[in-house]
């Protein structure tokens, strides 16, 4: 699979394509996996089956993902908000692994209901193996179908979509930024970046302005500044 740029950029209204170039290339999603996660959990809240206030535990499994973390200890439990907020922001590995266990009892079960969530969005070209996007060989995409997803999790839950315009969480004692350092310039108003050795960086964002609602996602790049100017200027392009 090669580290190598690819992206689009689709009309979130009408689905019409505007921008290609590899879209349908197979990519790794990194942490971009994550609004995966969120869209499954946000099935969940809305048919009524899990409360933000709801409080998940931390397993050994999930306490033992590898940084980028929160860092909670096994044994302690989080809030549902809090950890969709961690994810949002931080993008935190155990708080993934946490909310993939609370919904499904195991990690690798609830990579079978993201895939098979995938698949009934039409995004036929991915695969999912766990829910952080941590590194792993089966977990592959392509950025035309994080482009469905992309629109989708808007048009299907755009209440829980604002947390994805989080600027910034506070617990315990810290306070961490949002890493999509285009939020709030240009109309755009998330979605999520990613970053593994394999893929290189990546980042899955939405524009809305005047009526307008673009969804731009670009991967494969070298350096994260890189990948925010290419994307910054696909947004002035076709917005």
């Amino acid at each position: 699979m090669p580290r190598a740029y690819a992206g689009i950029v689709v009309d979130a209204k009408s689905g019409k394509v505007l921008y290609e170039s590899d879209a349908d290339e197979y990519r790794y999603p990194a942490s971009v996996t994550k609004v995966m996660t969120l869209y499954v959990l946000f099935q969940e809240i809305n048919a009524g089956n899990i409360k933000l206030s709801d409080k998940m535990k931390v397993s050994k499994h999930a306490a033992s993902a590898v940084p980028t973390k929160l860092g909670l200890k096994a044994g302690s439990t989080i809030s549902v908000e809090n950890a969709i907020k961690s994810l949002v922001t931080l993008s935190a590995n155990d708080m993934a692994r946490v909310i993939a266990e609370y919904i499904s009892g195991t990690e690798s079960s609830f990579a079978k209901r993201m895939t098979s969530t995938a698949k009934a969005l039409g995004m036929n070209h991915t695969t999912y193996a766990n829910a952080s996007g941590l590194p792993d060989s089966r977990q592959i995409t392509t950025v035309r179908d994080q482009a469905i997803l992309a629109s989708a999790i808007y048009q299907h839950f755009p209440k829980s979509y604002a947390y994805f315009q989080t600027k910034s969480f506070s617990y315990g004692k810290r306070t961490y930024g949002n890493h999509n350092n285009l939020l709030g310039k240009n109309g755009v108003d998330g979605i999520k970046t990613g970053y593994i050795n394999a893929s290189g960086y990546n980042l899955m964002t939405a524009s809305r302005t005047g009526g307008k609602h673009i969804v731009v996602i670009a991967f494969g790049f070298n350096k994260a500044g890189t990948r925010d100017a290419k994307v910054r200027e696909l947004v002035q392009k076709y917005m």
